[in-house]
């Protein structure tokens, strides 16, 4: 079967959420950040993910952080906005105000609690039927081991299949490669958009699986650039070698620094005022912080000379 040329593809990073030192948002350091990745050559943005601290905000903080950022994104780049909660009637809310705010798409994984609250297939299936039904723009199923639910290729290309909206996936799960490939083996031409994730680490066997979209973190998008373009342009060498150069970094964000990566960059570039996450989150250990720092000075990052 033929798979459709999908809607979005490239480059999508993962907007941080920032703060000033008291915990407060910071919607000027946000404008700056959009400012930065778009510039830093972002093909589209994804808002309010887990990298982007969202398990810290409040309900009313995220629709002021929705709002703002796609008025002053305004339609350079396409958002995904992440909408996902337990609730489906809450999550069907999220995702009805992302649309009508312009979001492109929306990301949702599906639902669970804490560490031990689950639902069954059955239930996973109607919770994203709900949000097809709401929808006019495509889901995107987060397939991720945050969630602790266990979601099949099948299963997966199932939804695909029987919901509308349903068309784009990222996969962070172990053996991303392979359920890619599996996903798009089952789903045929349901399955538009077939994602990596989890910062890039999987990134080139992900593509040779048949990955059209990376969602990574926010700090360097011209790194991952000049991973994708080549590949998207056939020119697998340049690729691959593109990726080994910048995988040194890639590992830093994925193993060492996480979360807080992109703002330490951006912090240090002069981005953003303030890289403190928001209480009782830890900050960075110092150590970590200057080997990200040192590690991404090799390979001059735009995010360490944009703002000077």
């Amino acid at each position: 079967m033929t798979r459709p040329t999908p809607r979005y593809q490239g480059v999508f990073p993962v907007v941080p959420t920032t703060f000033g030192a008291d915990g407060a948002l910071d919607l000027e350091s946000q404008k700056r950040c959009l400012d930065f990745m778009i510039e830093a050559g972002a093909d589209g943005l994804c808002i309010l993910a887990n990298f982007s601290e969202q398990f810290s905000l409040s309900d009313e903080e995220r629709r002021v952080l929705t709002d703002t950022m796609l008025q002053h994104v305004a339609g350079r780049v396409p958002v995904i906005v992440t909408t996902t909660h337990f609730g489906t009637r809450v999550c069907v809310e999220r995702c009805r105000h992302a649309e009508q705010a312009g979001a492109a798409m929306v990301m949702v994984m599906p639902p669970y609690h804490g560490a031990t609250l689950r639902v069954t297939e059955p239930q996973i299936h109607a919770f994203f039927a709900a949000l097809s039904d709401a929808l006019t723009i495509p889901i995107m199923i987060q397939d991720a081991p945050i969630s602790g639910t266990p979601l099949s290729a099948a299963f997966l290309a199932r939804m695909a299949q029987e919901l509308p909206r349903v068309r784009y996936f990222k996969i962070e799960t172990a053996g991303a490669a392979g359920k890619l490939r599996q996903l798009i083996e089952l789903g045929g031409d349901a399955i538009e958009g077939p994602w990596d994730g989890e910062e890039g680490i999987t990134l080139l066997p992900d593509l040779e699986a048949g990955a059209t979209g990376a969602m990574t973190g926010g700090g360097f998008p011209d790194g991952i650039r000049q991973i994708m373009d080549p590949w998207r342009a056939g020119r697998h060498e340049e690729a691959a070698l593109a990726y080994q150069r910048w995988l040194p970094l890639i590992n830093y964000e994925n193993r060492q620094c996480g979360i807080l990566t992109a703002k330490a960059l951006m912090k240090e570039g002069g981005v953003i005022a303030c890289e403190d996450p928001r209480h009782p989150f830890p900050s960075l250990h110092p150590a970590a912080r200057e080997g990200l720092i040192r590690t991404a000075r090799r390979l001059d990052p735009l995010v360490l000379r944009w703002a000077k």
